[in-house]
């Protein structure tokens, strides 16, 4: 990292090679993030995810929301998903992210993490209905946690603590050689919200 760096903390590469990883720090003031996170947390449709391991259908205690521009679907970890249409909130931080980021976003999958004991395991988002390395903006309302990354080859690991209100992007070769995950703390007791801005792409889209 450069030191006499004068630029944006959002132009540096938080990630050493293949990929691209910018975290803008906080987007909102502590008013807004609050009054977003306590409505997101009271007028999203949260349903336990779900998921096939070893053919079994699984549900976690974390709770999902899945929305969009379209009803499409999206498929992870061997479930289907239908979006749900666009809230007036859901479009008005799109366009926050849209704005700060010069990114275009069709779609949102938002996580609820009750407390510290919930997070997800070591994964990457490269579902082929996703937009071949295009950007995902993540944003973080509630508890600050820490996120990691760790190179699918060399297994180095870089990590970050997600503040309330702040926004994190991944784009470029990020998801082909890294994994990402949120691990459990469980000194951590409030609940933390994250919105992943996405891109669908295929057929139905066209």
């Amino acid at each position: 990292m450069d030191l006499f760096n004068s630029g944006p903390p959002e132009s540096i590469n938080l990630l050493p090679k293949d990929g691209t990883v910018n975290y803008y720090g906080k987007l909102f003031s502590p008013g807004e993030a609050d009054h977003y996170r306590d409505s997101l947390f009271e007028h999203i449709e949260w349903k336990s995810d779900e998921a096939m391991i070893f053919g079994k259908l699984v549900r976690t205690k974390r709770k999902v929301a899945w929305y969009g521009e379209r009803n499409f679907e999206y498929t992870y970890s061997g479930v289907t998903k239908r979006a749900l249409p666009w809230t007036e909130e859901l479009l008005a931080l799109k366009k926050a992210v849209e704005e700060k980021t010069g990114e275009k976003f069709n779609s949102c999958l938002l996580n609820l993490y009750h407390n510290g004991e919930e997070g997800m395991a070591w994964h990457s988002d490269g579902e082929k209905d996703l937009k071949r390395n295009g950007a995902i903006g993540s944003l973080s309302f509630g508890a600050e946690r820490k996120f990691a990354f760790k190179h699918k080859e060399t297994k180095e690991t870089v990590s970050i603590i997600l503040e309330h209100g702040s926004l994190l992007v991944m784009k470029d070769a990020t998801q082909t050689h890294w994994l990402h995950r949120l691990p459990p703390a469980k000194r951590i007791s409030k609940a933390r919200i994250n919105l992943t801005f996405r891109t669908i792409t295929g057929t139905d889209l066209l």
